[in-house]
């Protein structure tokens, strides 16, 4: 009999990660639809019959709000899908001082993770991020530049909050694996959805193309590995630490994404900038 786990999901009132959160409900899973938008986010939920919570990621007090709120509606997490994200046009700083990019992306989903951290560790969770091809195409980290102040470019910064994603993946397994948490991040394919509306990036215009859109894998197909990661079970059915494109480890990715020095770097840099 499949485990009823609690599965959290932000970025969840649209694309893959209300795709995931219909998919889960449906087998059976406590699902809590994290979002931006009060409205769609509210109707993915009463669409499902799952719990919501309202969070804008380029405020990070929002995401310490989610936290508390999260650890008081559910006395364990099992799995935490960092699924929010999206690519933007010109630099802007947010409210917190951050270039919009490396905080939505990268910044808010770590800082959401270390404040339910202990919760995580007590559940023996899985923590699943929704990373990208673009992490190896457009990808470069600069400790010294994570808000790339020299070299913005809306393509570059997607590209590199991806890399990111999956470097923050490998230094929470080395960090927690052993006190039983998982991790994997994971390329969800070319996924006809909303992703770069609003950018003002080629982006936006090269998504939004009829044609383009065509070729494009559906949402629900686009959910397919989350879901998987999601009810499998961490050394039986994936590899904690490993990031996934068409349902198993890449065999080429980012040199820097293995860089193990520039992973513990990263983290410690995260830590630093939210201290």
């Amino acid at each position: 009999m499949q485990q009823v786990k609690t599965i959290v999901i932000t970025g969840a009132s649209d694309g893959i990660g209300a795709a995931a959160a219909r998919r889960l409900h449906r087998t059976g899973h406590r699902v809590v639809v994290v979002g931006r938008s009060p409205e769609k986010t509210g109707a993915i939920a009463r669409e499902i019959g799952a719990e919501s919570q309202v969070a804008d990621f380029a405020r990070l007090d929002d995401v310490r709000g989610l936290a508390a709120e999260l650890l008081a509606a559910c006395p364990r997490i099992d799995v935490l899908a960092n699924n929010a994200g999206g690519i933007f046009g010109s630099r802007t700083r947010t409210v917190d001082g951050f270039e919009r990019t490396f905080q939505v992306n990268h910044l808010a989903p770590f800082l959401l993770t270390r404040l339910l951290m202990d919760r995580l560790v007590a559940s023996g969770a899985s923590v699943i991020q929704t990373s990208s091809v673009g992490a190896r195409l457009t990808g470069r980290v600069d400790l010294d530049d994570l808000q790339h102040e020299r070299d913005f470019g809306a393509v570059r910064a997607y590209g590199t909050t991806k890399l990111e994603n999956i470097l923050f993946t490998a230094e929470l397994h080395r960090r927690y694996h052993a006190r039983g948490v998982s991790a994997a991040a994971f390329h969800p394919g070319s996924v006809a959805s909303g992703f770069g509306s609003g950018s003002g990036s080629f982006v936006q215009h090269v998504m939004g193309s009829p044609v383009v859109r065509a070729f494009l894998a559906s949402p629900e197909k686009g959910c397919e590995q989350l879901v998987r990661l999601a009810e499998g079970t961490p050394g039986v059915d994936w590899e904690s630490g490993a990031y996934y494109e068409k349902g198993r480890p890449a065999r080429r990715t980012n040199p820097q994404a293995g860089d193990a020095a520039l992973a513990r770097g990263l983290w410690e840099r995260s830590e630093d900038l939210l201290a």
